[in-house]
């Protein structure tokens, strides 16, 4: 019978490995003697598979991906290394049992074997978020199967359930193994950070290393949202679903690391399992607490926002579109204005459209009308289907008439959106948003929009908006 024999929080900056770095390397000696201990650990737990989760290859919204091909292979090459390359054989039989249990057991994958690689169109080499890890395992330790996995954009709970199904799939096989998580915390940690600066990355960075060294399970699932989009991490649903390996088990955690000199955190930590604990089976109390967030939203729930969920899951369970019901207030079967609907599912964007004028003769009309596009017409996502809408989220922002600008500095990223034109190219931001910090960040993201170069004349509007949740 198969078991974990341990688990590895890693980074993965290129950065690190000499033939990148250049030198550059050596501002995080830290987290490469982390690396290099761990790598050894690894070698004396002789594990006949690694398991190794990732942020960087083929990312679903809606399911969890498993490569499904024999040889897993890739290289640094893109980062100047080519020489850095690691070459391994999947273990497909227990790939195939880990993906058969996952849909047996309601947690959506995607098995990437040939046919559906070329159905998706994907690249089959091996990410960063890999090799790099690897790199020093292949240090001091080369005969194991490798089992490849890219986590989803789907609800934290279903990826600690994922990670669970890991352990009971493995019970199956004779095959031991061990678990790593690849990922970096925070990219926001100081003003020449990748990704900018945000004062909740180090926030988050350290209250992710302490809950680590606690084992405390029930404390990752208790993250504000908000500081978890604000960090801009690519690691948490790497660990989310390295702890739901060892649900139900007594562990023992031990960080070796943690550090930050090019703007992102990197953490590192060992967790090996001690004993079965009847007392740390977390996963139906994380899906209840999940369910009890969701209805306690819904008792508090504005009426504008009410009437846009009630939309939504009339038009996806009988495909109607609802009247507005007679208790609906007055102002909204009188006023016109445009209106944004925004859905999100586990603190992510769902679908969000709007108008910016009015296309109904009422705002009732208008929340009914964008409520039902956000659900099934967002380009950008899948529609929603009715096991969704249990999980889903609403707010509702109607706008205020918009007035010209002539100058970003009248515009504010809290008070006011903006709206970019030229000619028929025409983008808009709503006000106040997640991650968006600066002015320079909302011009940027509304001229995307558009397809309107910086260097372009463009007009500006800006507008305040009344955001119902």
């Amino acid at each position: 019978m198969g078991k974990i024999l341990g688990a590895y929080l890693m980074p993965h900056p290129p950065v690190i490995i000499p033939d990148v770095g250049k030198g550059q390397e050596q501002k995080i000696e830290k987290t490469i003697k982390a690396l290099n201990k761990m790598g050894e650990d690894i070698a004396e737990k002789k594990p006949h598979t690694i398991i190794l989760i990732s942020p960087h290859g083929a990312l679903f919204k809606d399911a969890i991906s498993i490569m499904g091909i024999s040889t897993l292979k890739g290289d640094l090459s893109r980062f100047g290394a080519k020489n850095v390359k690691i070459e391994k054989e999947n273990n497909l039989d227990f790939v195939k049992e880990l993906d058969g249990e996952a849909w047996e057991q309601g947690v959506p994958t995607v098995l990437l074997d040939e046919e559906r690689i070329r159905d998706y169109k994907l690249n089959t080499d091996l990410d960063h978020g890999a090799v790099v890890p690897l790199y020093f395992v292949e240090k001091v330790y080369k005969p194991y199967q490798l089992v490849h996995i890219n986590y989803g954009m789907i609800p934290r709970e279903e990826q600690y359930h994922f990670g669970k199904i890991i352990a009971e799939s493995l019970a199956f096989t004779s095959n031991d193994a061990v678990v790593i998580a690849s990922g970096d915390l925070s990219h926001k940690l100081t003003p020449d950070a990748p990704a900018g600066y945000h004062p909740s990355g180090q926030q988050f960075d350290k209250t992710i290393m302490k809950l680590i060294q606690e084992g405390d399970v029930e404390g990752f699932f208790s993250l504000e949202d908000s500081i978890v989009t604000e960090a801009g991490e690519c690691g948490l649903s790497s660990i989310d679903i390295m702890l739901g390996a060892f649900d139900g088990w007594r562990i023992s955690t031990d960080v070796l690391s943690y550090e930050g000199p090019f703007g992102v955190g990197y953490g590192t930590a060992i967790i090996q399992p001690v004993e079965k604990d009847q007392n740390r089976l977390f996963l139906d109390c994380l899906k209840k607490k999940s369910d009890e967030k969701i209805l306690l939203i819904r008792e508090r729930e504005d009426p504008l926002v009410r009437l846009a969920r009630r939309a939504l899951e009339a038009y996806v369970n009988e495909q109607i579109t609802i009247d507005l019901p007679s208790y609906t207030q007055e102002d909204l079967k009188i006023k016109k204005a445009g209106v944004f609907v925004s859905i999100k599912k586990d603190g992510q964007l769902r679908g969000c459209i709007g108008t910016t004028q009015p296309v109904e003769n009422n705002i009732g009309k208008e929340i009914i009308r964008n409520s039902i596009h956000s659900g099934t017409q967002d380009p950008r996502f899948y529609p929603v289907d009715r096991d969704e809408l249990e999980q889903l989220v609403y707010s509702v922002d109607v706008l205020g008439e918009p007035e010209e600008i002539f100058s970003k500095e009248e515009l504010d990223v809290k008070k006011y959106g903006v709206i970019v034109e030229k000619g028929f190219r025409k983008g808009l931001l709503l006000p106040n948003l997640e991650g968006v910090e600066t002015i320079e960040d909302q011009l940027n993201i509304a001229l995307k929009k558009a397809n309107i170069t910086k260097d372009e004349k463009y007009k500006m509007y800006r507008f305040k908006v009344e955001r119902h949740k």
